[in-house]
């Protein structure tokens, strides 16, 4: 092999790729992080006691995967081709690896990847069922919460996970008792307003 030949397949994560193999606590930091940025920059925002930015809600999730729709996904009821990565989804990376961000189309809302691809953690605490959950979409969060909601499926998921009402329940480092999420989670950001 010659020099800068890379060896495996592999070797270097594309740029392009979505963050992923996180857990509910590297999304907390970089929240940190990125609101510390944002109040440096923007003082008035030094008032506040959190934010502006955040994990959203299981319910704001939905409602941003959704985008006005009825179905099981914004395109329709049926997975379709191309639409989304998963193991029978129709794409080139279907059930092999992550697609880039932007691969496939934007939903009514202008997002992208909100099925498919990875699954995203929301602010809420994992409820079998939706029964006493708030009726005002805020995040539904106890003391001692070790399990936490995630929500739109993952390059490797069958169809029926990537749809807008899929949820599944991911513990505190990512891992869960039947089935280990921690190489197939990322996060994407809600914004309050002031």
């Amino acid at each position: 092999l010659g020099r800068g030949i890379a060896t495996a397949p592999y070797d270097q994560e594309p740029p392009d790729w979505p963050a992923v193999c996180l857990d509910i606590q590297d999304a907390r930091a970089y929240i940190a992080w990125i609101n510390g940025r944002a109040r440096a920059a923007h003082p008035a925002l030094a008032a506040r006691a959190d934010g502006p930015y955040r994990l959203p809600s299981e319910a704001e999730w939905e409602y941003a995967a959704r985008a006005g729709t009825r179905t099981a996904r914004w395109w329709g009821e049926d997975i379709g081709k191309n639409n989304a990565n998963c193991n029978g989804c129709g794409s080139r990376w279907d059930n092999r690896l992550l697609a880039p961000v932007g691969s496939f189309a934007a939903n009514p809302f202008g997002l992208k990847g909100m099925l498919g691809n990875i699954w995203e953690w929301t602010a809420d605490c994992w409820h079998p069922s939706y029964a006493g959950a708030p009726g005002d979409a805020k995040p539904w969060v106890e003391p001692g919460c070790v399990r936490h909601v995630i929500r739109g499926g993952a390059w490797n998921n069958i169809p029926i996970f990537i749809r807008s009402a899929a949820r599944a329940g991911a513990d505190f480092d990512g891992a869960e008792q039947n089935y280990d999420y921690s190489t197939l989670t990322g996060f994407r950001l809600a914004r309050d307003l002031p």
